[in-house]
């Protein structure tokens, strides 16, 4: 995480940002709400310096907001970062043009390769439905004050340095640097050969399964155990390859072989990223994890969160946890409501429920429930930080989902 300094114009609407670039960001945050009061309160609150000491990470800005009460409230927006994918065609769409990387470093966002980007389906600038800001203040506004207010303020910082979009998008300015060192000396040479392109690997089962149709079943296949995978012979020396990690790649393959004979063909369609936090979630210790780390360039913070999130739900629980989407309004009135209902009759009393997009969320009770594109609710808990964290499977019922994570008080 890295502090943000930031200055408060003093006047007009726009006024906080003078670029085009920033503009965009103040443009997505003032079109992702019809509340002009509080986007009013909050440019006033930005001017008047109430927003506090900036800390800018992947995926979130953050800041203490002073309000009406004597303790500044903690605030943040939410911005989803960019899968590998995304990262891999953004970087191969700087490295194209040499003047991409001049205008970065004079301080210049070149509107050609955020149109690029933007054709490649990498958003670098935030779209109004990306936004997702976040306060512990009772408001429940999206965004309230607060958060419009620490939006505002980082405007500026933005206007100065493009690279905090890149940060918020998941890696910083020296992460980008070395990322397009590395491509200029990975030997991308014009007179390398291509590796082959192999057989994706969903093409070779399908034509598996319709030979499989003319012949006899199999038998079948115990789950291998972590200790039935053993290298007949040590790695070659100088190879950088230890036997413990091919071990442990040859138990996994395995595993999913067996799995896929038996008819699970999720792992098929798994995208690197996915099939990192896979890896991660089977707990493969500590040095395995680290070695992901490093390979990815994912935050570790990310890549646990990732990992539960896996853990209770797979591919779609990923999904859930990076991408909030508009539902049903009708789904998600009903589940408030059977919602409401049930925490009166646990608590005899009134706790709001703030909604917004896929999210049900008791902000007092640190306690969230997302709608999943499956139609079953996540329940997730905020930590000491403020940060949200997957706590339990998923549940098609939302007061099932809740009563996994709910704890009354006291208990």
């Amino acid at each position: 995480m890295s502090p943000a300094a930031h200055r408060g114009p003093v006047r007009g609407k726009r006024a906080f940002a003078a670029t085009w670039w920033g503009q965009a960001w103040v443009a997505a945050l003032e079109d992702s709400t019809l509340d002009a009061g509080r986007l009013s309160r909050g440019r006033t609150y930005a001017r008047k310096g109430m927003v506090g000491r900036i800390i800018i990470a992947p995926g979130q800005v953050k800041a203490p907001v002073q309000g009406s009460r004597p303790r500044p409230y903690r605030s943040a927006v939410h911005l989803p970062v960019l899968t590998l994918r995304q990262w891999d065609t953004l970087l191969d769409t700087i490295a194209a043009r040499a003047g991409h990387l001049a205008a970065l470093l004079d301080g210049e966002m070149p509107t050609d390769l955020v149109d690029d980007a933007h054709q490649a389906d990498v958003p670098l600038l935030p779209q109004p439905t990306e936004l997702d800001p976040e306060c512990s203040c009772p408001d429940w506004g999206y965004p309230c004050k607060h958060a419009a207010a620490l939006c505002y303020a980082i405007a500026a910082t933005i206007d100065d340095d493009p690279f905090v979009l890149f940060a918020l998008r998941g890696r910083g300015r020296e992460e980008v640097f070395a990322q397009l060192r590395a491509r200029r000396t990975s030997g991308r040479a014009a007179d390398t050969p291509p590796a082959p392109a192999g057989i994706p690997a969903a093409s070779a089962y399908t034509a598996w399964a319709a030979l499989a149709e003319h012949t006899p079943a199999l038998p079948d296949l115990p789950e291998p155990s972590p200790h039935a995978a053993a290298l007949p012979v040590a790695p070659p020396p100088g190879s950088g390859l230890a036997a413990t990690d091919l071990e442990h790649l040859m138990t996994d393959a395995a595993t999913r072989a067996a799995r896929l004979l038996a008819g699970d063909t999720t792992g098929l369609h798994l995208t690197q990223q996915q099939d990192v936090v896979r890896i991660a979630a089977s707990a493969p210790g500590p040095e395995w994890f680290h070695h992901l780390i490093q390979s990815t360039g994912t935050k570790p913070t990310a890549l646990a969160r990732l990992a539960r999130a896996w853990r209770h739900g797979g591919p779609t629980g990923i999904t859930v946890a990076e991408q909030p989407h508009t539902p049903d309004p009708a789904m998600m009135t009903t589940a408030r409501a059977t919602l409401t209902t049930a925490l009166t009759e646990m608590t005899n009393a009134s706790i709001p429920l703030r909604v917004w997009r896929n999210r049900l969320t008791l902000a007092d009770h640190g306690i969230q429930l997302r709608l999943g594109p499956d139609a079953r609710w996540y329940p997730y808990l905020r930590d000491d930080h403020g940060e949200w964290w997957p706590a339990a499977p998923a549940d098609t019922d939302p007061v099932a989902a809740f009563t996994t994570v709910w704890r009354p008080a006291g208990a």
